[in-house]
């Protein structure tokens, strides 16, 4: 079970981050004992970009996006039943899908739909050779851990296990500027180590409200933003 970290005066609050670069700058002061180290920064587009890039910056890790996409039910673009990984690694909630009675066609073609999307930005953000990581600590950043339960069970819970099983990473941390309590008991079991600055337990959540600014990143600016990181 994952150490968890949390920022208790933060608890149950709104609006605690200016932006996701200040929820950046506030996270890599709990991050401090990785600074220089032999540890990799993946940063899943696109909220988790910018987080990632300031942590990036004030600790001297590299940085990688991780382009990880949540497959839709046909239905309802805004859950998912599966996340498929960048190297094509597909997870499923079985029981979801099970339960949503989907066909073997359905199933294809959100899997073939997702596969081109996941093409198509790796490309946009100059994605290269994915970056050796057997044995390394890695930090996974995003600027939130789980809206509803669908993302969660067909997406960042399997996200967790396709590194830590497929991947063979000696250890994995999430790092997260906000997140629900359930979400983060989902996936507490697959991470060493869970750093979540603003938990919230109430019924209701939406990561928009820890941030004072918040928009959706569209994705040709999460690529300036890794272009300008990288210079």
């Amino acid at each position: 079970m994952a150490e968890i970290i949390e920022d208790r005066s933060l608890r149950n609050k709104i609006s605690v981050f200016r932006d996701r670069s200040h929820a950046g700058e506030l996270l890599s002061k709990w991050l401090e004992d990785y600074k220089g180290k032999d540890v990799y920064i993946l940063a899943i587009p696109a909220g988790g970009v910018p987080v990632g890039v300031e942590i990036s910056k004030r600790l001297n890790l590299p940085l990688d996006p991780i382009v990880v996409r949540k497959i839709h039910i046909p239905w309802n673009r805004e859950a998912g039943f599966g996340v498929m990984a960048w190297d094509g690694i597909i997870s499923l909630n079985e029981d979801l899908v099970k339960h949503l009675e989907l066909s073997k066609k359905e199933i294809d073609d959100c899997i073939t739909e997702q596969r081109e999307e996941i093409e198509e930005r790796m490309k946009l953000f100059g994605c290269g050779k994915f970056p050796e990581i057997g044995g390394k600590r890695v930090i996974l950043v995003d600027d939130w851990a789980g809206i509803r339960i669908y993302d969660l069970g067909g997406g960042l819970f399997s996200e967790e296990k396709v590194f830590s099983e497929e991947k063979e990473s000696k250890r994995i941390g999430r790092r997260s500027s906000d997140s629900s309590l359930v979400a983060i008991e989902r996936i507490e079991n697959h991470v060493d180590k869970i750093i979540c600055l603003n938990i919230r337990t109430g019924p209701i959540f939406a990561v928009a409200d820890a941030y004072e600014r918040w928009y959706d990143l569209e994705d040709e600016e999460v690529a300036e933003i890794l272009r300008y990181a990288k210079r």
